[in-house]
Protein backbone atom coordinates (compact mmCIF):
# COMPACT_ATOMS: atom_id res chain seq x y z
CA UNK A 1 0.00 0.00 0.00
CA UNK A 2 1.61 3.30 -1.16
CA UNK A 3 1.53 6.16 1.12
CA UNK A 4 0.10 8.46 -1.80
CA UNK A 5 -2.69 6.55 -2.53
CA UNK A 6 -3.47 6.61 1.44
CA UNK A 7 -3.21 10.28 1.64
CA UNK A 8 -5.78 10.48 -1.09
CA UNK A 9 -8.12 8.58 0.60
CA UNK A 10 -7.19 10.09 4.00
CA UNK A 11 -7.91 13.70 3.14
CA UNK A 12 -10.03 13.63 0.21
CA UNK A 13 -13.65 14.56 0.80
CA UNK A 14 -15.59 13.82 -1.53
CA UNK A 15 -14.62 10.29 -1.50
CA UNK A 16 -17.88 8.90 0.63
CA UNK A 17 -15.81 5.52 0.14
CA UNK A 18 -12.66 6.03 1.86
CA UNK A 19 -13.32 3.99 4.83
CA UNK A 20 -14.21 0.52 3.04
CA UNK A 21 -11.32 1.70 0.61
CA UNK A 22 -9.02 1.99 3.25
CA UNK A 23 -10.27 -1.58 5.11
CA UNK A 24 -10.08 -3.51 2.20
CA UNK A 25 -6.12 -2.01 1.27
CA UNK A 26 -5.15 -2.90 5.06
CA UNK A 27 -6.82 -6.52 4.27
CA UNK A 28 -5.03 -6.76 0.79
CA UNK A 29 -1.40 -5.45 2.98
CA UNK A 30 -2.22 -8.37 5.75
CA UNK A 31 -2.58 -11.26 3.11
CA UNK A 32 0.19 -10.02 1.49
CA UNK A 33 2.42 -10.16 4.76
CA UNK A 34 1.49 -13.42 5.18
CA UNK A 35 2.17 -14.77 1.89
CA UNK A 36 6.26 -13.64 2.56
CA UNK A 37 6.34 -15.62 5.92
CA UNK A 38 8.28 -18.53 5.14
CA UNK A 39 6.38 -21.55 6.20
CA UNK A 40 7.78 -24.75 8.04
CA UNK A 41 6.46 -28.04 8.70
CA UNK A 42 5.17 -28.24 12.42
CA UNK A 43 2.36 -28.15 14.39
CA UNK A 44 3.10 -24.18 15.45
CA UNK A 45 3.01 -21.72 12.95
CA UNK A 46 6.47 -20.74 12.17
CA UNK A 47 7.81 -22.90 15.07
CA UNK A 48 11.38 -24.21 13.67
CA UNK A 49 11.43 -28.13 13.12
CA UNK A 50 14.57 -29.43 14.07
CA UNK A 51 15.74 -33.03 12.59
CA UNK A 52 17.81 -34.33 16.22
CA UNK A 53 18.08 -37.96 15.38
CA UNK A 54 16.22 -38.96 18.61
CA UNK A 55 16.61 -42.61 17.65
CA UNK A 56 20.72 -41.88 17.13
CA UNK A 57 20.94 -40.40 20.72
CA UNK A 58 19.10 -42.96 22.04
CA UNK A 59 21.61 -45.49 20.84
CA UNK A 60 24.43 -43.84 22.08
CA UNK A 61 23.75 -42.91 25.57
CA UNK A 62 22.70 -46.64 25.66
CA UNK A 63 26.12 -47.75 24.06
CA UNK A 64 28.09 -45.25 26.47
CA UNK A 65 26.43 -46.75 29.89
CA UNK A 66 23.97 -49.15 29.54
CA UNK A 67 25.32 -51.85 26.91
CA UNK A 68 26.84 -55.21 28.57
CA UNK A 69 30.58 -53.28 27.78
CA UNK A 70 29.44 -49.67 27.73
CA UNK A 71 32.17 -47.11 26.87
CA UNK A 72 31.75 -45.75 30.50
CA UNK A 73 31.99 -48.15 33.12
CA UNK A 74 30.37 -48.05 36.11
CA UNK A 75 32.90 -45.68 38.18
CA UNK A 76 31.79 -43.05 35.41
CA UNK A 77 28.08 -44.00 35.82
CA UNK A 78 27.86 -43.18 40.11
CA UNK A 79 29.88 -40.17 39.49
CA UNK A 80 27.65 -38.74 36.30
CA UNK A 81 24.35 -39.96 37.40
CA UNK A 82 25.14 -39.79 41.46
CA UNK A 83 24.29 -43.92 41.70
CA UNK A 84 24.50 -47.15 40.46
CA UNK A 85 23.48 -49.12 37.73
CA UNK A 86 20.90 -51.50 39.90
CA UNK A 87 18.94 -47.89 41.77
CA UNK A 88 18.83 -46.10 37.96
CA UNK A 89 17.30 -48.98 36.95
CA UNK A 90 14.65 -49.22 39.76
CA UNK A 91 13.76 -46.02 39.60
CA UNK A 92 13.27 -46.35 35.83
CA UNK A 93 11.10 -49.05 36.18
CA UNK A 94 8.87 -47.35 38.89
CA UNK A 95 8.58 -44.57 36.82
CA UNK A 96 7.68 -45.86 33.63
CA UNK A 97 5.15 -47.83 35.72
CA UNK A 98 3.46 -44.72 37.37
CA UNK A 99 4.05 -42.15 34.19
CA UNK A 100 3.02 -43.55 30.54
CA UNK A 101 4.66 -40.11 29.62
CA UNK A 102 8.21 -42.30 30.00
CA UNK A 103 7.25 -44.88 27.57
CA UNK A 104 8.71 -44.94 24.60
CA UNK A 105 5.95 -44.87 21.68
CA UNK A 106 5.69 -44.04 18.06
CA UNK A 107 4.14 -40.62 16.36
CA UNK A 108 1.38 -40.38 14.10
CA UNK A 109 4.13 -40.53 11.41
CA UNK A 110 5.50 -44.08 13.13
CA UNK A 111 8.48 -42.48 14.31
CA UNK A 112 10.14 -43.34 17.14
CA UNK A 113 10.04 -41.07 20.21
CA UNK A 114 12.11 -40.00 22.93
CA UNK A 115 12.98 -42.96 25.13
CA UNK A 116 12.70 -42.95 28.84
CA UNK A 117 16.79 -43.54 29.24
CA UNK A 118 16.42 -39.91 27.48
CA UNK A 119 14.04 -38.56 29.33
CA UNK A 120 15.46 -39.63 32.64
CA UNK A 121 18.75 -39.01 31.86
CA UNK A 122 17.90 -35.26 31.13
CA UNK A 123 16.06 -35.19 34.53
CA UNK A 124 19.41 -36.64 36.01
CA UNK A 125 21.33 -34.23 34.31
CA UNK A 126 19.88 -31.23 35.66
CA UNK A 127 19.31 -31.99 38.98
CA UNK A 128 23.10 -33.29 39.48
CA UNK A 129 24.68 -30.67 37.84
CA UNK A 130 22.36 -27.38 38.50
CA UNK A 131 22.20 -27.03 34.76
CA UNK A 132 20.14 -25.06 32.07
CA UNK A 133 17.73 -27.48 30.27
CA UNK A 134 18.53 -27.10 26.82
CA UNK A 135 22.70 -27.70 27.91
CA UNK A 136 21.82 -31.96 27.44
CA UNK A 137 19.81 -30.96 24.14
CA UNK A 138 23.47 -31.80 22.07
CA UNK A 139 23.62 -35.09 23.38
CA UNK A 140 20.87 -36.94 24.64
CA UNK A 141 19.30 -34.87 22.00
CA UNK A 142 16.17 -33.59 23.70
CA UNK A 143 14.50 -30.12 22.77
CA UNK A 144 14.61 -27.64 25.75
CA UNK A 145 10.75 -27.47 26.85
CA UNK A 146 10.39 -31.54 26.81
CA UNK A 147 13.47 -31.38 29.11
CA UNK A 148 11.83 -29.21 31.54
CA UNK A 149 8.79 -31.09 30.94
CA UNK A 150 10.31 -34.27 31.74
CA UNK A 151 12.07 -33.35 34.76
CA UNK A 152 8.58 -31.79 36.34
CA UNK A 153 6.94 -35.13 35.48
CA UNK A 154 10.02 -36.91 37.09
CA UNK A 155 9.70 -35.36 40.03
CA UNK A 156 5.93 -35.84 40.76
CA UNK A 157 6.46 -39.45 39.86
CA UNK A 158 9.58 -40.04 42.21
CA UNK A 159 7.12 -38.23 44.89
CA UNK A 160 4.52 -40.46 44.23
CA UNK A 161 5.94 -43.68 44.37
CA UNK A 162 8.85 -43.37 46.52
CA UNK A 163 7.32 -40.67 48.99
CA UNK A 164 5.71 -43.01 51.55
CA UNK A 165 8.82 -44.80 52.25
CA UNK A 166 11.20 -42.01 52.48
CA UNK A 167 9.43 -38.85 52.44
CA UNK A 168 7.68 -39.63 55.80
CA UNK A 169 8.74 -39.58 59.56
CA UNK A 170 9.24 -43.11 61.27
CA UNK A 171 6.50 -45.20 62.39
CA UNK A 172 6.34 -47.09 65.16
CA UNK A 173 8.85 -50.22 63.95
CA UNK A 174 11.33 -47.37 62.89
CA UNK A 175 11.62 -45.87 66.42
CA UNK A 176 11.71 -49.27 67.57
CA UNK A 177 14.32 -49.74 65.99
CA UNK A 178 15.85 -46.04 66.49
CA UNK A 179 15.48 -46.35 70.32
CA UNK A 180 17.32 -50.06 70.17
CA UNK A 181 20.74 -48.64 68.29
CA UNK A 182 20.61 -45.36 69.70
CA UNK A 183 20.44 -47.00 73.32
CA UNK A 184 23.45 -49.24 72.41
CA UNK A 185 25.42 -46.00 71.37
CA UNK A 186 24.72 -44.51 75.20
CA UNK A 187 21.87 -42.00 74.55
CA UNK A 188 18.24 -44.28 75.41
CA UNK A 189 15.06 -42.83 74.08
CA UNK A 190 17.39 -40.43 71.27
CA UNK A 191 15.36 -40.15 67.86
CA UNK A 192 18.51 -38.57 65.94
CA UNK A 193 20.47 -35.54 65.85
CA UNK A 194 19.07 -32.30 64.14
CA UNK A 195 21.33 -29.64 62.57
CA UNK A 196 21.25 -27.00 59.58
CA UNK A 197 23.58 -26.73 56.82
CA UNK A 198 23.82 -23.78 54.02
CA UNK A 199 24.02 -25.14 50.20
CA UNK A 200 25.55 -22.53 48.05
CA UNK A 201 23.17 -20.98 45.46
CA UNK A 202 25.20 -20.31 42.63
CA UNK A 203 22.57 -19.24 40.55
CA UNK A 204 21.06 -16.86 42.70
CA UNK A 205 19.38 -13.79 41.56
CA UNK A 206 21.16 -10.64 41.97
CA UNK A 207 18.44 -8.98 43.71
CA UNK A 208 18.40 -11.33 46.27
CA UNK A 209 22.14 -12.09 47.24
CA UNK A 210 21.94 -9.72 49.79
CA UNK A 211 18.97 -11.65 51.82
CA UNK A 212 20.26 -14.89 50.82
CA UNK A 213 23.73 -14.38 52.58
CA UNK A 214 24.72 -14.71 55.64
CA UNK A 215 28.23 -15.36 57.37
CA UNK A 216 29.33 -17.62 54.31
CA UNK A 217 28.79 -14.06 52.58
CA UNK A 218 28.06 -15.89 49.35
CA UNK A 219 24.30 -16.84 48.58
CA UNK A 220 22.68 -20.11 50.45
CA UNK A 221 20.13 -21.90 51.14
CA UNK A 222 19.60 -23.92 54.69
CA UNK A 223 18.51 -27.17 54.99
CA UNK A 224 17.74 -27.89 58.16
CA UNK A 225 17.47 -32.08 58.67
CA UNK A 226 16.93 -34.56 61.58
CA UNK A 227 19.41 -37.80 60.63
CA UNK A 228 20.02 -41.18 62.39
CA UNK A 229 23.12 -43.12 62.24
CA UNK A 230 22.11 -45.06 59.02
CA UNK A 231 22.36 -41.58 57.24
CA UNK A 232 18.60 -41.81 57.11
CA UNK A 233 17.32 -37.98 56.78
CA UNK A 234 13.54 -38.75 57.59
CA UNK A 235 12.62 -34.66 58.66
CA UNK A 236 14.46 -32.17 56.13
CA UNK A 237 13.19 -28.60 55.93
CA UNK A 238 14.58 -26.90 52.85
CA UNK A 239 14.30 -23.42 51.18
CA UNK A 240 14.83 -20.38 53.45
CA UNK A 241 17.63 -18.13 52.89
CA UNK A 242 21.43 -18.15 54.26
CA UNK A 243 20.99 -15.14 55.97
CA UNK A 244 19.01 -17.12 58.83
CA UNK A 245 20.72 -18.53 61.71
CA UNK A 246 19.45 -22.26 63.37
CA UNK A 247 16.98 -20.48 65.75
CA UNK A 248 15.37 -18.73 62.80
CA UNK A 249 14.72 -21.55 60.75
CA UNK A 250 13.73 -24.15 64.13
CA UNK A 251 10.74 -21.35 64.72
CA UNK A 252 9.44 -21.73 61.01
CA UNK A 253 10.15 -25.88 60.37
CA UNK A 254 7.57 -28.47 61.43
CA UNK A 255 10.01 -29.62 63.80
CA UNK A 256 9.19 -26.85 65.94
CA UNK A 257 5.23 -27.00 65.88
CA UNK A 258 4.91 -30.48 66.34
CA UNK A 259 7.21 -30.01 69.38
CA UNK A 260 5.34 -26.53 70.83
CA UNK A 261 2.12 -28.41 70.45
CA UNK A 262 3.77 -31.52 72.39
CA UNK A 263 3.33 -33.54 69.34
CA UNK A 264 5.58 -36.35 68.23
CA UNK A 265 6.45 -40.18 68.84
CA UNK A 266 5.21 -41.04 72.20
CA UNK A 267 8.20 -42.56 74.31
CA UNK A 268 8.05 -42.80 78.33
CA UNK A 269 11.15 -42.57 80.09
CA UNK A 270 12.42 -41.31 83.64
CA UNK A 271 15.55 -39.42 83.92
CA UNK A 272 16.49 -37.98 87.47
CA UNK A 273 13.12 -38.95 88.66
CA UNK A 274 11.65 -36.77 85.65
CA UNK A 275 9.24 -38.26 83.40
CA UNK A 276 9.28 -37.33 79.80
CA UNK A 277 6.44 -38.59 77.17
CA UNK A 278 8.90 -37.60 74.03
CA UNK A 279 12.17 -38.12 72.40
CA UNK A 280 14.81 -36.00 72.29
CA UNK A 281 17.15 -35.04 69.72
CA UNK A 282 21.11 -34.29 69.99
CA UNK A 283 22.03 -30.56 69.03
CA UNK A 284 24.48 -27.93 69.26
CA UNK A 285 24.65 -25.22 71.38
CA UNK A 286 22.68 -23.02 69.46
CA UNK A 287 19.53 -24.45 70.04
CA UNK A 288 16.95 -23.92 72.99
CA UNK A 289 17.44 -24.97 76.29
CA UNK A 290 14.69 -27.83 75.77
CA UNK A 291 13.99 -31.20 77.10
CA UNK A 292 13.41 -32.43 73.64
CA UNK A 293 17.22 -31.28 72.73
CA UNK A 294 20.24 -32.49 74.44
CA UNK A 295 22.91 -30.33 73.30
CA UNK A 296 26.40 -30.02 73.99
CA UNK A 297 28.43 -28.30 76.65
CA UNK A 298 30.49 -25.75 75.67
CA UNK A 299 33.42 -25.69 78.16
CA UNK A 300 32.52 -29.04 80.32
CA UNK A 301 34.14 -29.25 83.83
CA UNK A 302 34.80 -32.68 85.15
CA UNK A 303 35.68 -35.61 83.76
CA UNK A 304 31.97 -36.62 83.58
CA UNK A 305 30.81 -34.00 81.47
CA UNK A 306 34.30 -34.34 79.46
CA UNK A 307 33.03 -37.72 78.91
CA UNK A 308 29.83 -36.55 78.30
CA UNK A 309 30.40 -33.71 76.04
CA UNK A 310 32.78 -36.12 73.89
CA UNK A 311 30.15 -38.73 73.47
CA UNK A 312 27.47 -36.44 72.68
CA UNK A 313 29.84 -34.72 69.61
CA UNK A 314 30.47 -38.30 68.62
CA UNK A 315 26.73 -39.31 68.18
CA UNK A 316 25.83 -35.94 66.62
CA UNK A 317 28.00 -36.52 63.58
CA UNK A 318 25.31 -38.52 62.08
CA UNK A 319 23.70 -35.83 60.66
CA UNK A 320 26.80 -34.06 59.58
CA UNK A 321 27.88 -36.92 57.94
CA UNK A 322 24.72 -36.91 56.30
CA UNK A 323 25.58 -33.72 55.15
CA UNK A 324 28.71 -34.44 53.93
CA UNK A 325 27.74 -37.44 51.89
CA UNK A 326 24.99 -34.87 50.26
CA UNK A 327 27.68 -32.30 49.40
CA UNK A 328 29.96 -34.98 47.88
CA UNK A 329 27.64 -36.39 45.35
CA UNK A 330 25.31 -32.76 44.54
CA UNK A 331 28.29 -30.25 45.07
Amino acid sequence: MTHNRLAKILFNDDSDDKFHLLATMIEEEEMANEDRTPHRPGSIPGHAVIRRDRVQGNDRLYRDYFADTPTFGPRLFRRRFRMNHPLFFRIQHAVEAYDPYFVQIRDACGALGLSSLQKISAAFRMLAYGIPADSVDEYVRIGESTAIESLKKFVKAIIAVFGNEYLRSPNSSDIARLLEINSDRGFPEMLGSIDCMHWKWKNCLVAWQGMYSGYIHEPTIILEAVASYDLWIWHAFFGLPGSLNDINVLERSTVFKDLAEGRGPHINYSINGHEYTMGYYLADGIYPSWSTFVKTLSSPQGNKNKHFTACQESARKDVERAFGVLQSRYT
